[in-house]
């Protein structure tokens, strides 16, 4: 069997979980790692193999890289993507896929005329709970989806956003909480929903206020085509990263995901369905664990030559919730 060969660039706080599911596949091995920081990018390299570059360009000559993980800030992914997708590079992108919609058109254009994949880094959809509630909801069992929650009560500080100078700018990073840190549920949201008709919402900055552009707190109403609404309430003005909260709302019963174990409430009982395993090291416990599987199931269709089924075009669906709730924000305050 070839042996694919995959390269990282961003050296930054999520990489490691790229370079760590990387490892765990016996097919694969991690070549290049990249950042502007050489530093940042030799360090990497030392812990985890590979060489280090400081230029992502070496990578569109290079044979001996299959496979690209984009790991940097939101405005950088879409031109990376392009130039990697037209060099024939399968390319797996952190979310969001960009850090606006125009951007993300182009990155779904190229892969459509690329040999190479794209797929879009939304690992809370292999969560047990996340694909036990999808199984319930394509089943039947408990009736008619009614209604939906998602509650992320997250912390980002001044010294969080001094880190990096493209966070908390609209032009870098899109968005605030809504796009960065809540995206995951607002994905899982529509995934288990399916069409949205209409989106209301606000953003406000309640807390960090003067320290970044963007909003810090956001809330938002979704009414699908089939007839379900849900809500959504994220903030990082919360004391601490709380563990994101689901509810679930069926005719026969209502899901809810506490400390990412799903229970089932029904006749007045409940019951738990699943609880998720332990993090993988370098795991945050509040980013889940669906990173390495998402990571293996990405090379799978990739060594197999099918098409991945979380690509660009799925990807995309929740950045436009994001556009379209800070739209409907921006115009309400308009009124």
């Amino acid at each position: 069997m070839k042996q694919l060969g995959a390269a990282i660039i961003g050296c930054g706080s999520i990489h490691p979980l790229h370079a760590l599911s990387v490892s765990e596949l016996e097919d694969v091995t991690l070549r290049l790692l990249v950042d502007r920081d050489r530093n940042k990018a030799e360090a990497a390299a030392s812990e985890y193999g590979g060489e280090a570059a400081d230029d992502y360009l070496a990578i569109l000559e290079r044979e001996d890289i299959d496979v690209v993980h984009l790991c940097t800030p939101h405005h950088e992914h879409a031109g990376m993507a392009v130039e990697l997708l037209k060099a024939g590079k399968h390319v797996v992108t952190e979310k969001p896929l960009a850090a606006g919609i125009e951007a993300a058109e182009r990155m779904v254009q190229a892969a459509d005329h690329s040999k190479g994949q794209l797929g879009v880094v939304l690992q809370n959809r292999y969560n047990e709970s996340s694909q036990t509630i999808y199984r319930i909801i394509e089943s039947g069992e408990l009736g008619r989806l009614v209604g939906m929650k998602g509650i992320v009560t997250w912390h980002r500080n001044e010294g969080y956003y001094a880190k990096g100078g493209w966070r908390g700018k609209w032009a870098t990073e899109g968005g605030g909480v809504l796009i960065n840190q809540a995206i995951h549920t607002l994905d899982l949201l529509q995934w288990f929903g399916g069409p949205v008709e209409a989106v209301r919402g606000s953003v406000t900055t309640d807390v960090l206020d003067g320290v970044i552009e963007v909003e810090d707190t956001a809330h938002a109403h979704f009414r699908f085509a089939s007839g379900a609404t849900a809500i959504l309430y994220a903030t990082n003005a919360y004391a601490v990263n709380s563990p994101v909260e689901l509810e679930i709302v069926f005719e026969q019963g209502t899901l809810h995901q506490r400390r990412d174990c799903l229970y089932l409430s029904r006749d007045g009982r409940e019951t738990l369905l699943c609880e998720p395993p332990l993090a993988i090291t370098g795991a945050k416990s509040y980013w889940g664990t669906g990173h390495r599987l998402m990571i293996r199931d990405f090379y799978a269709h990739v060594r197999e030559g099918k098409k991945f089924w979380l690509d660009g075009t799925e990807g995309i669906k929740s950045l436009r919730l994001v556009k379209q709730v800070y739209e409907a924000s921006r115009t309400a305050h308009i009124k």
